[in-house]
C-alpha cells in the first residue's frame, strides 16, 4: 500500500465516527414521538438527580452522599436502555446519545475523577463573570453563586438570596477540608490555591464596590450599595473563609505527592464514551502536532508575504482605541451575515459588540491582550461563542433536551472548536485583506492554542507536571507573547488537568468541524451544485451546541432526505 493510501485510510479511521450508521431502522414503523417523550421525561429526572443534595445553600458531597449517588446511576442506564428508539430521526437519536454520553460522565467522574475528593478547585463556586460556553470550564461544586445573574443594587429578596448563598461557604469549605483528607494529587494542590486567591479578589472588590462583572450584556459594576448588614456580614465571612481555604491548601501540597493526570487509558474512555470524540490520545497527539507545525510555517510565510507592508501599530489612546475596535466588530459582524456564517439577529448583534476590550498598556499584557493591542479582530473571531450563548437564551432548541448545556463539559468540542475555526474561517473570507498583518496574530494564536493542547495531553499521561506544561505552552508561542508564570498560562494549564480533553478541545474540535465541512462539500461535488455555506453552518448551529459526531449524523439525513 502506497504512502498516500495509508494516511488516508489513517484519516477516514479517526474520521469514520462522525458517519456512524443510527441505532435501529427508519424503515421500522414504530411511535417516534411517544418514546422520544419518554427520554424527555427521563432526561428530566436523571438532571434532578445530578444535583446534590442541598441545605441553607450548603451542598453534601460527602463520601456516603457520593457513594449513595453512584449507586444510582445503574438504575438511570436500565431506565435508558429500555427506550424504544426504532424508527427515530437522526436529531432524536442525537439526543439519546447525548443523554448516553452525560451518564456515563458521571460514571467516569465517580470512578475516575473524583473532583470532589482529589481537586480542591472543585469548591471554588462564587464567579463574577459568566463564561462564554454554556457551563463553567471544568467542574464545580453546587451551588454556583454566578454573582453577573443579580441586578445592582440588589432587591430585598436578591440580597436575601446572596446571603443565604454566601453564608453557606465557610461552612461548605470546613466540609471540603474532610471531602479532600484522601487526595494526593499534587498538581492539583500545587496549583489550586490559585483558585481561591482569585475567589478572594471577587469578594473584596464586591465588598469595595469595584468588581467588574461580564454577561451577555457587558461588563458592569456590582455594589452593596443599601445592602443589609447580614449580606455584608456574608460577604466578609466567605472572603476570610476563602483566603483561609487557600492558605490551607498552600500548606497541604508538599504532603500531596501522587499523579494528577488521568492516564492514557482513562482519557481515551472519556474521549469515546463521554466526549463522543473520533481521536484517541495518539491521534490528538499527531493532529496538535501537526496544527502546531502549520500555524508556525503560515506565521513565517505570512511574515514573508507582508515584509514590505507597514507594521501595524498600536492605538493607545483608549477613546481612539474604542473607535477602531467599534469599526472592526462591524466589519466583522457584516462579513459573518454576508458570507453566510450567522444569520443576521440583533442580539447577535449586541452579544458580540458587548464583548468589545479596552486597550492594554504593555506592562499589564497576558498573551491575548498581546494580540488585541495590534488588532481586536483575532479574538473578536473567537468571541462568536457569545453569539452562540445569545442564540441559546433567544433560539431555545426544539428538543428540550438541548435546551441546557450538556454535563461534564460535553460541549468542549464543539463551542470552543467552533469558535476557534471561526479565527480562520473568517480570515480565509477575507476579513484581513486590507490588513494582512492581521493574517499573522491568527496563526499566533493556533499555535498558542496548539502547544497548550500538546502540554496538556502529557500532563493527563502524567508525563510531566503543569510547571513543565507551562514552559512548553510559552517556549512555542510565537512573539514571547505568552510568560509561563503568568495568571492566565497557570488557569489554562490548570484547568485542562481538570477537565480531560478541554485542552485539545480548540484544535481537535476545529477539525472535526473542518470535516463537517468538508463532507458538504462533497456532496455538494457529487450532486453538481454550488457548495453551499449558509445552509451548511446553519445546518451545523440548528443542531445546537453538541458533540460533532451528533450533528454529522444529522446533516448526513438531512442530506439524504433532499
Amino acid at each position: 500500500m502506497s504512502r498516500f493510501a495509508l494516511c488516508t485510510a489513517a484519516v477516514l479511521s479517526f474520521a469514520a465516527p462522525l458517519a456512524a450508521a443510527p441505532i435501529g431502522s427508519p424503515a421500522v414503523a414504530a411511535p417516534s414521538q411517544a418514546t422520544h417523550a419518554q427520554l424527555v421525561r427521563l432526561f428530566a429526572d436523571w438532571r434532578a438527580f445530578n444535583h446534590p443534595a442541598i441545605v441553607d445553600g450548603r451542598p453534601d458531597y460527602s463520601a456516603a452522599a457520593m457513594a449513595a449517588r453512584a449507586a444510582r446511576l445503574p438504575a438511570f442506564r436500565r431506565r435508558l436502555a429500555a427506550i424504544d428508539r426504532r424508527g427515530w430521526t437522526a436529531s432524536q437519536l442525537g439526543d439519546y446519545r447525548l443523554v448516553e454520553a452525560e451518564m456515563n460522565g458521571l460514571d467516569f467522574f465517580h470512578r475516575v475523577l473524583r473532583p470532589w475528593a482529589r481537586d480542591p478547585g472543585f469548591y471554588q463556586t462564587i464567579f463574577a463573570e459568566m463564561s462564554d460556553v454554556p457551563a463553567h470550564e471544568g467542574s464545580s461544586a453546587e451551588p454556583n453563586i454566578d454573582l453577573h445573574n443579580f441586578a445592582y443594587p440588589l432587591s430585598p429578596a436578591d440580597d436575601q438570596r446572596l446571603t443565604e448563598l454566601l453564608s453557606a461557604v465557610p461552612a461548605m469549605l470546613t466540609d471540603a477540608r474532610v471531602n479532600l483528607a484522601g487526595s494526593k494529587a499534587h498538581d492539583l494542590w500545587a496549583f489550586g490555591d490559585r483558585a481561591f486567591n482569585e475567589q478572594a479578589e471577587v469578594l473584596a472588590g464586591l465588598e469595595a464596590g469595584t468588581l467588574t462583572m461580564n454577561d451577555l450584556a457587558g461588563k458592569r459594576r456590582a455594589s452593596l450599595d443599601g445592602a443589609s448588614p447580614a449580606l455584608r456580614k456574608a460577604v466578609r465571612d466567605a472572603r476570610v473563609a476563602t483566603e483561609q481555604f487557600a492558605a490551607w491548601i498552600k500548606a497541604e501540597a508538599p504532603r500531596r505527592v501522587g499523579p494528577s493526570g488521568v492516564g492514557k487509558a482513562n482519557y481515551n474512555w472519556y474521549l469515546t464514551h463521554v466526549l463522543l470524540n473520533p481521536y484517541d490520545f495518539d491521534a490528538q497527539q499527531v493532529l496538535l502536532q501537526r496544527e502546531l507545525d502549520r500555524a508556525l510555517a503560515s506565521l513565517r510565510l505570512e511574515e514573508v508575504r507582508n515584509r514590505a507592508v507597514p507594521p501595524l501599530t498600536e492605538i493607545t489612546d483608549p477613546a481612539a482605541y474604542r473607535a477602531m475596535t467599534e469599526q472592526r466588530t462591524a466589519k466583522l459582524y457584516t462579513l459573518l451575515t454576508d458570507a453566510g456564517f450567522i444569520a443576521d439577529r440583533p442580539w447577535y448583534r449586541a452579544a458580540l459588540a458587548a464583548q468589545m476590550g479596552s486597550y492594554t498598556p504593555p506592562g499589564q499584557r497576558n498573551f491575548f491582550t498581546h494580540v488585541t493591542a495590534l488588532d481586536p479582530l483575532p479574538l473578536s473571531s473567537h468571541q462568536t461563542h457569545w453569539i452562540e450563548l445569545a442564540r441559546l437564551r433567544h433560539e431555545p432548541h426544539p428538543s428540550p433536551i438541548r435546551q441546557q448545556p450538556p454535563l461534564f463539559n460535553i460541549f468542549a468540542d464543539r463551542s470552543e472548536g467552533f469558535a476557534t475555526a471561526m479565527e480562520e474561517l473568517v480570515m480565509q473570507a477575507g476579513l484581513y485583506d486590507d490588513s494582512p498583518h492581521g493574517r499573522e496574530l491568527v496563526w499566533v494564536m493556533l499555535a498558542n492554542r496548539a502547544a497548550r493542547g500538546l502540554a496538556s495531553l502529557r500532563v493527563q499521561a502524567n508525563e510531566i507536571g503543569l510547571d513543565e506544561a507551562g514552559r512548553f505552552h510559552a517556549e512555542w508561542t510565537p512573539r514571547g507573547w505568552s510568560d509561563a508564570s503568568s495568571r492566565l498560562v497557570g488557569f489554562e494549564q490548570l484547568l485542562y488537568l481538570r477537565q480531560p480533553g478541554y485542552g485539545p478541545s480548540y484544535i481537535i474540535g476545529k477539525i472535526q468541524l473542518d470535516h463537517l465541512i468538508a463532507v458538504a462539500s462533497h456532496r455538494a461535488e457529487v450532486e453538481h451544485r454550488p457548495f453551499d455555506a449558509r445552509g451548511t453552518f446553519a445546518a451545523i448551529l440548528d443542531s445546537g451546541i453538541v458533540p460533532p459526531a451528533l450533528i454529522a449524523a444529522e446533516m448526513v439525513e438531512a442530506g439524504n432526505s433532499r
